[in-house]
């Protein structure tokens, strides 16, 4: 064979194994040295390829539809520093749990490390951030290099997709001439698939965690955003069974498609009810169980340092399982599965006055939620008018900071079929843009909406260049006051000689002419009494909305409505 028919073998070799191991959908970041593989890619069909010409973005932008579909997304770069630009993206993945399968194209082993152009060390560049990582041979027709291939794809993929999930990187060494011969049949592959288990627990962690729920007296779960994937059906039958009160984070997509005989259980008011000390010391638990991450909430974060648990179990697939706090008691090394229907649960001991002291306190909290907007016409105001008035079917990916923290307050349970997402892994604001038109992408039959904070949107307003290359359609609402407005809340901003320049750090920049560029409809709204053109019927599939909002009325309108919650509890 000469070099040519060598190297065509070899990377449809790649595209037949990562489609045999599950891959659909493969996001290509445009560059030389990864041409062969960017061919391949390009000519196979029952792929779905996705462009993106900047690296930051393009990794985000995959990690999205990963995340929208629970299953491994090809992210494909050149050489040089189009890897290193994958990095925060593949931080995100490690931390979120997300499958990326990253391929980087590399120089050949002779021009690394001599000076060569677009040549930089990629072996391991992604060092303890991915699950595995390895390098492939030069492509050459010695016998064990295709099966080489074959098999270390199915190792990576099966590691992505084991639990818990996560990012690989595959590193690929070209030599030039980078041109292929296309072929519209892939090779057979003579490995022929994998099959991942699940983890579930042993019978002493059933038979321990079953004696503890019969046991406590005064409890709670709580229920934090969950692994890809997740049948919530499972959790909602643990929640009939245990009949404790269910704290539900707005990630935990809980609070919607609520079954109506789980309802009396939910507490989604939780971060305001524990501001009060007295509400804390009469709802102290002696045993807490909490299923996925730790919420964004710190007084409950808090609150579980104060009162430290008799018992408080984390259920995690990971064995590095999750506890900023140092809280934990009990961890149980299990995915979430068809083992809690076996659990034999008798709530008998359990206190009834502690599910209604909850119940109460979740009413008188709901009870101001609700009558927001009355009163205010701040963030919150908006937030609530945009939970209210979401068509059915519709997702909402939130930006860090304080736009998820917006949805967590005023994200109330109701039957509503919406569902809400956000990268929580690294908590970044970052990347939050290209994430949501990724994960809008991988669930087109629903409607996608995107709420941003105006610096989250500048730092990737690149994102909007994927919108040139494929169909995409996304409602996008940035809130402009002009800055960071989480640290209006912080210590920071009473030292006010640093405040703006540090961290207030104002732009003055609106956005109108963004859209106008991208050909996005612009829809621009400076008073609440506007509100009505936030969700009108679309012209065109790229929409940003622009509402404009001021820091300081933001927090005060929030203090006051914790106040208010305060004062009726303490009566």
């Amino acid at each position: 064979m000469n070099e040519r028919e060598i190297l065509t073998n070899y990377v449809y070799k790649i595209v037949a194994s990562l489609m045999q191991n599950g891959v659909e959908d493969v996001v290509i970041s445009p560059g030389s040295r990864s041409t062969p593989l960017a061919y391949a890619f390009a000519s196979t069909k029952n792929l779905t390829i996705y462009r993106q010409v900047d690296e930051r973005s393009a990794a985000f932008f995959a990690l999205g539809i990963a995340k929208a579909k629970a299953k491994p997304v090809v992210l494909l770069c050149t050489s040089g520093t189009a890897a290193a630009n994958y990095y925060p993206a593949i931080v995100e993945a490690k931390y979120a749990r997300i499958p990326l399968v990253v391929i980087t194209a590399d120089r050949p082993h002779e021009l690394r490390e001599v000076g060569a152009p677009q040549a930089i060390n990629q072996v391991g560049l992604y060092g303890e951030r991915v699950k595995w990582s390895a390098e492939f041979p030069i492509p050459d027709d010695a016998k064990p290099t295709l099966p080489y291939i074959e098999r270390h794809i199915a190792r990576g993929i099966s590691i992505a997709t084991a639990a818990p999930f996560g990012p690989v990187h595959f590193n690929v060494p070209f030599r030039e001439p980078l041109l292929i011969d296309f072929q519209e049949e892939l090779p057979a592959q003579t490995f022929k698939g994998s099959f991942i288990g699940q983890v579930a627990p042993s019978s002493d962690a059933i038979e321990n965690l079953t004696d503890l729920i019969n046991e406590t007296k005064k409890g709670f779960l709580i229920v934090g955003e969950l692994p890809l994937g997740t049948d919530l059906q499972q959790i909602w039958s643990f929640i009939r069974k245990v009949k404790w009160p269910i704290l539900v984070e707005s990630l935990s997509n809980l609070r919607t498609n609520v079954p109506e005989d789980c309802e009396p259980y939910l507490i989604s008011t939780y971060d305001a009810l524990l501001k009060n000390t007295a509400f804390k010391q009469h709802v102290a638990p002696d045993t807490v169980i909490r299923f996925g991450a730790q919420p964004v909430s710190k007084f409950l974060t808090n609150f579980l340092i104060e009162t430290l648990p008799a018992n408080y179990i984390v259920i995690d697939e990971d064995p590095m399982f999750r506890d900023s706090a140092a809280v934990s008691t009990h961890f149980i090394h299990a995915s979430i599965g068809q083992w809690i229907d076996e659990l034999n649960i008798d709530n008998t001991v359990f206190n009834k006055e502690y599910l209604m002291q909850w119940q109460t306190s979740e009413a008188i909290a709901a009870k101001y939620i609700n009558a927001y907007p009355n009163d205010a016409q701040d963030e919150g105001a908006v937030v609530h008018y945009l939970i209210e008035n979401l068509p059915n079917e519709s997702d909402l990916f939130v930006s860090s900071s304080m736009p998820i923290r917006d949805i967590d307050t005023f994200l109330l349970p109701t039957k509503k079929d919406i569902q809400v997402f956000a990268n929580r892994g690294a908590n970044g604001i970052d990347g939050v843009m290209s994430t949501a038109i990724g994960f809008s992408q991988g669930r087109i039959d629903r409607e996608m909406y995107l709420l941003i904070g105006d610096l989250a949107f500048l730092h990737d307003v690149n994102a909007l260049i994927t919108t040139r290359y494929q169909s995409c359609k996304i409602n996008v609402i940035v809130f402009n006051n002009d800055g960071g407005g989480i640290f209006s809340y912080l210590a920071q901003s009473t030292v006010k000689e640093y405040y703006e320049d540090l961290f207030g750090t104002p732009t003055a920049l609106q956005f109108g002419d963004v859209a106008k560029m991208y050909e996005m409809e612009y829809v621009q709204i400076k008073d609440f009494d506007e509100m009505e053109k936030l969700l009108k019927p679309q012209n065109n599939p790229l929409r940003l909305i622009e509402i404009f909002t001021d820091r300081q009325d933001n927090v005060m309108s929030h203090r006051m409505l914790w106040q208010r919650i305060q004062e009726e509890l303490e009566q």
